[in-house]
């Protein structure tokens, strides 16, 4: 089995090759090669097999045709410029988020007609192609009305998924990610990413900075579920997706306050003295107009699965990140 990730460097695509080492098959198929791209060379694993580490930028002309130059059978799209830096940078949103993945549709469609080429694509989406007005509890078949530029960029990517996979270039999925949380590491540009600092800097004694009130609800799952949907998706029967070829995933509905308690309950007070409240508008502002909260009982059905309670995220970022390196309590 011949694997193509583009974004390996990132979070999520790090997370993958691991994911996908560890099992070392894919579909009941052996890891035969590795192909990881994205905007710097990707680290190189210890593997047995073939690896191929690529820095490239998706958007340059001719870059996605060097990529799938050896035919990969799965690829693995992930990469992305994320919601603030979309919002902040609206060319650079639209040149990588919209102009690279139709560079890679484009690509696959046109080695086809060389010779027949069929791979599996799985593509990262997000919750937030859905903006107001919004009920309560959003489906699959809610209409998609994105409030950003980075959503936008999403939905358009969604639609072409569903229309090259129509027409029979590749064979697509899509999977629209909770926000995920607890993001390890250093905090990127996202929107997003005070909802993993609340937490990930007091579990290590550092103060976070929480930009919004604590009544903001979202939709959640950890890293480890992420990994979980995107391998899952790879595997799936996607002849049960009709012509709804995007799925949004599992999660759990919780609010800022929330996180704080579950955040209390494993770590005590101590940790919650670290949090700052700082209100920023702008991103109370895009905040305001994302989900929070997703009937899921469709992508439930295909076999995904995600956690049920912030105390459950918190740990799953305690046994993957942190080890043996907290206080006792936590």
């Amino acid at each position: 089995m011949n694997i193509l990730i583009i974004g390996a460097a990132g979070m999520i695509g790090r997370k993958l090759v691991h994911g996908l080492l560890d099992r070392g098959q894919i579909g009941g198929k052996a890891i035969g090669k590795l192909v990881l791209a994205d905007i710097v060379a990707p680290d190189r694993p210890d593997f047995a097999g073939e690896v191929e580490t690529i820095a490239t930028d998706l958007s340059q002309i001719g870059a996605s045709a060097v990529l799938i130059g050896s035919r990969p059978d799965i690829i693995f799209h992930l990469a992305a410029i994320v919601s603030g830096e979309a919002e902040a940078d609206f060319e650079k949103g639209y040149r990588v988020n919209l102009d690279g993945t139709r560079s890679l549709f484009e690509a696959i469609r046109l080695a086809g007609v060389e010779k027949p080429y069929h791979p599996r694509i799985v593509f990262t989406s997000s919750i937030v192609v859905f903006g107001e007005p919004l009920p309560e509890v959003i489906s699959d078949t809610h209409c998609l009305t994105p409030l950003t530029s980075y959503g936008t960029q999403k939905a358009i990517g969604e639609l072409l998924l569903a229309d090259y996979s129509r027409k029979g270039f590749f064979d697509g999925i899509g999977i629209r990610l909770p926000t995920i949380s607890i993001r390890p590491g250093k905090p990127n540009m996202a929107a997003s990413g005070f909802f993993s600092s609340i937490l990930r800097e007091p579990l290590i004694g550092e103060e976070a900075v929480l930009p919004v009130s604590e009544s903001v609800r979202h939709w959640f799952a950890s890293p480890r579920a992420a990994v979980r949907f995107i391998l899952h998706a790879a595997e799936l029967d996607t002849s049960s997706l009709g012509q709804l070829r995007t799925i949004t995933m599992p999660g759990l509905s919780a609010t800022v306050g929330d996180q704080i308690e579950a955040l209390r309950r494993v770590a005590g007070d101590a940790a919650i003295k670290l949090i700052r409240r700082e209100p920023n508008d702008t991103i109370a502002t895009i905040i305001a107009g994302w989900p929070q909260g997703f009937d899921a009982h469709r992508a439930e059905s295909l076999g995904f699965k995600a956690e049920k309670s912030f105390d459950e995220i918190i740990r799953v970022h305690i046994e993957d990140e942190l080890e043996n390196s907290l206080p006792e309590r936590v």
